[in-house]
């Protein structure tokens, strides 16, 4: 993709300074002192704050300022060439989103789908244009709802004393309280503001023509303040499950979106993945993908470890866990980092001989993303003679692949080897 005059493409962990140039957009006061805004006191994941600038951590995705796209890609190694990288990155990422059901659509055909899209944001607009332009096309759902006021036919039950006060030189007119069968209700007022947004901060001159025609075409609804308990007032059923998709995604916009209240220009909105939890949820759908039918595999199962005299139980909770409560059990932990030749931590070489211990694990790994396949194993040395005992951790490195269908067998035919050896 060429960089347009919006666009500022960025790795993780890499830094953007006051008056840097990325591409062709300059890092401006008015872009840092937005995102200074939007970290306010608390502060947010996915970046941190430095001299005159920005540096972002393990969270990939978009923060678009303004009209300005931040762009940050994952980078795990050195593996493609500085010309084709940001581009090869950046399917990845998506292709990855794509495996673990991040995108996963009700839309009959994917042919909407087919631009290729600037940035994660623009995949997302587009994902949520394509859930209600299907809205729209298998038919919209009516509700009731309560409402009152002045009719010039009575209809519901008359309330009395609104009437009097309002009506007394109005003899044609009621008022009245009555149920109202309409398009009029809360999840069509989310996805009507969901629809307004996107026609405010879309940048992608592909996708307007289609936002014009669902504003066209979708009821207009009133508007309304959209907090996190508009979402959890939502309740679903036989005839509303098919707008689940597009009120997720309503909600990760709008709950992300931070409009500039002082000058109005350089409103937030924020699209981030933490890439560890990314990387973690794909090698577990890989190696369900592929196992065999005498194989479990759960992810996040916990188990106490540690009980207080008083309040709650401690609780651990590796990342996947393969044949639980049986002879062969294997823990894995997934870090999305380079060991660059170094050993892992010794904080995650503690945590895996507790796993050894906790779950009778025959075996424990550690899996990290890597420019080639590899795996090396040490030993845990007893305590008392410092000599090597039976538990072991291997670290397993698994190169990234340009294809995602291609790399997730890889990953399971890695372990499986991984497995089977001695």
């Amino acid at each position: 993709m060429k960089e347009k005059d919006n666009h500022i493409t960025v790795f993780e962990h890499q830094s953007i300074r006051l008056n840097q140039t990325i591409g062709k957009v300059k890092f401006d006061k008015l872009k840092l002192e937005a995102l200074q805004a939007f970290y306010g006191e608390k502060g947010v994941p996915y970046f941190s704050l430095i001299h005159n600038g920005v540096k972002f951590n393990e969270h990939v995705g978009v923060v678009q300022v303004g009209k300005t796209i931040i762009e940050v890609l994952p980078k795990a190694d050195n593996v493609f060439s500085e010309r084709e990288e940001k581009k090869v990155w950046r399917n990845i990422l998506i292709d990855m989103l794509f495996a673990v059901g991040v995108f996963d659509i009700h839309a009959p055909s994917s042919s909407s789908l087919t631009l290729k899209p600037n940035s994660i944001l623009d995949l997302y607009f587009a994902l949520f244009i394509s859930e209600v332009e299907y809205l729209l096309h298998t038919g919209l759902i009516k509700k009731y709802r309560k409402t009152e006021g002045n009719v010039t036919a009575l209809k519901g039950s008359l309330h009395f004393p609104k009437h009097i006060r309002q009506n007394l030189t109005h003899q044609e007119r009621f008022y009245v309280r009555y149920t109202t069968f309409d398009f009029d209700h809360k999840i069509h007022h989310i996805l009507y503001k969901t629809i307004k947004l996107i026609k405010q901060v879309n940048t992608n001159v592909n996708l307007q023509s289609r936002i014009g025609s669902l504003l066209l075409y979708f009821p207009e609804m009133p508007d309304f303040r959209v907090t996190e308990a508009s979402f959890e007032r939502i309740v679903f059923n036989r005839k509303s499950e098919r707008y689940r998709k597009a009120i997720e995604i309503a909600k990760l916009l709008l709950l992300q979106y931070h409009p500039d209240l002082s000058k109005g220009r350089n409103n937030v909105l924020a699209l981030m993945f933490n890439m560890n939890k990314l990387w973690e949820q794909f090698v577990y759908i890989s190696l369900r993908k592929n196992k065999t039918s005498q194989t479990t595999i759960e992810a996040q199962t916990s188990k106490y470890f540690w009980k207080p005299e008083h309040g709650y139980r401690s609780k651990m909770k590796p990342d996947i866990v393969i044949n639980k409560n049986k002879n062969n059990c294997v823990v894995l932990d997934t870090k999305w980092k380079n060991l660059n030749g170094y050993n892992p931590s010794p904080d995650d070489l503690r945590q895996m001989y507790v796993y050894h211990e906790y779950y009778g694990a025959k075996k424990v790994a550690l899996i990290y993303p890597g420019e080639t396949q590899s795996k090396t194993s040490g030993k845990y040395l007893d305590p008392k003679t410092a000599k090597e005992i039976e538990k072991e951790c291997s670290v397993i490195s698994l190169p990234v692949e340009k294809k995602i269908k291609q790399w997730q067998k890889n990953i399971y035919d890695g372990f499986e080897r991984w497995m089977n050896a001695n």
